[in-house]
């Protein structure tokens, strides 16, 4: 692939499934970002899929929205960032007609204000569908990274119809996971494309030689690190805690926001464990030296519907780092190489330690050399390409 192959010049209207500043980026902040570099993109955060709780992240969410939902479309990191006012109940008819009419007016308000003209509508959120054939789109696209009505708290019913409108009527399906792709064909998309999570490779590249973060002074070594949001629907905490437990000479460090896209989630088993480090968010910039000061790459998802479609990108970031990456059997994960899998806490163990006694230079530029082939700068050429076969395909006739 050449850098003929990424996008330039073009409209993108993303409606995403994350509000931009999250302190955790996404398939779709590191995406739009990049094709902001060369396009002019509007990017519409979450709409709030899962009904919000009374949790003090989720009220915090809530004013902030009442505070932005209905100002002007704002420039961060080269896009152009709406946060919509949603009504968040999305299993009423009457609701979600409403916030479809929200949504029209706050993008188009925002497409006149970035000048975007015949754009691209990017969707990670189905509900998108009720903008399709009302910007004078050239290309719809579904970004489908989730199985997202298998998470707790969504209108599952609603979802999936929503779901099934987008895909029967996107021009292409761009899929991050295996599992995903039977999922979305059951839906009724036809031109599907399987892109699995990729790592901002040159970002981690190098990790080894930073300097330790200094929160780490007082932690030995051994040093598991887990990076990521900290989440009961998504970790097997008791895969995690009895770890802990069968090992007290090893340093299990917790890197993400805590109860992201889960406030209800029950931590006590981690917070209680002594040798669990839980260290909270911390700027992209700054993860690489806290992978580089780790020893192994841990990846102890629970094994449920929500995980059964999930690519961690936490994967080729961990990889790139020159970490050994020990990991639950995920479905999307099992031909990937450079992973030791184990099912329980025993396993886990017994893994870990194999990757501590194989370590060495080598295996470590080993495992660089193979998050090479899985960067951004590839699937930014790879997406290009791809956008361009189907505009030539629909330009030539009518789907198949």
């Amino acid at each position: 692939m050449s850098d003929g192959d990424r996008l330039a010049g073009r409209s993108i209207v993303c409606i995403g499934t994350a509000d931009w500043a999250s302190s955790l980026w996404t398939n779709q902040q590191h995406l739009m970002s990049r094709l902001a570099r060369d396009n002019r993109v509007v990017f519409t955060e979450s709409q709030g899929l899962r009904r919000p709780t009374l949790a003090g992240r989720d009220v915090r969410r809530i004013l902030r929205r009442l505070r932005t939902g209905l100002r002007p479309p704002q420039m961060l990191d080269g896009v152009w960032v709406v946060s919509p006012l949603v009504l968040p109940a999305h299993g009423s008819r009457q609701v979600r007609r409403a916030n479809s009419a929200i949504l029209r007016l706050l993008v188009r308000r925002a497409t006149r204000r970035a000048g975007l003209e015949r754009p691209i509508l990017w969707a990670y959120n189905p509900h998108a569908y009720s903008l399709a054939g009302r910007l004078g789109e050239t290309l719809v696209v579904y970004h489908c990274v989730d199985d997202i009505a298998a998470q707790d708290g969504i209108d599952a019913e609603s979802f999936g119809q929503a779901e099934a409108a987008l895909a029967r009527r996107a021009d292409l399906v761009i899929v991050s996971a295996p599992p995903l792709v039977e999922h979305v064909r059951r839906r009724g998309a036809r031109n599907v494309a399987l892109l699995p999570n990729v790592a901002d490779v040159d970002h981690f590249r190098g990790a080894r030689d930073l300097d330790d973060p200094p929160e780490l002074a007082a932690i030995p070594h051994p040093r598991l690190v887990f990076a990521g949001a900290v989440a009961a629907k998504k970790l097997d905490l008791g895969l995690m805690a009895e770890l802990a437990r069968r090992r007290p000479d090893w340093a299990l460090v917790i890197v993400g926001p805590v109860g992201e896209g889960d406030p209800r989630g029950d931590l006590a088993a981690l917070a209680e464990a002594p040798n669990i480090h839980l260290v909270g968010a911390k700027p992209f910039g700054e993860l690489p030296a806290w992978l580089g000061a780790g020893d192994v790459g841990l990846i102890p998802y629970a094994a449920n519907p929500y995980t059964a479609a999930v690519f961690p990108m936490k994967v080729y970031e961990y990889l790139a780092a020159g970490l050994p990456v020990v990991s639950t059997p995920l479905p999307a994960l099992r031909d990937v190489d450079g992973i030791s899998f184990a099912r329980t806490a025993e396993e886990f163990e017994r893994a870990v330690e194999a990757a501590l006694r194989a370590d060495t230079p080598e295996r470590r530029s080993e495992r660089v050399a193979l998050a090479e082939a899985h960067s951004w700068e590839r699937r930014v050429k790879e997406i290009g390409r791809l956008v361009r076969e189907t505009e030539a395909a629909r330009a030539s006739g009518p789907p198949g």
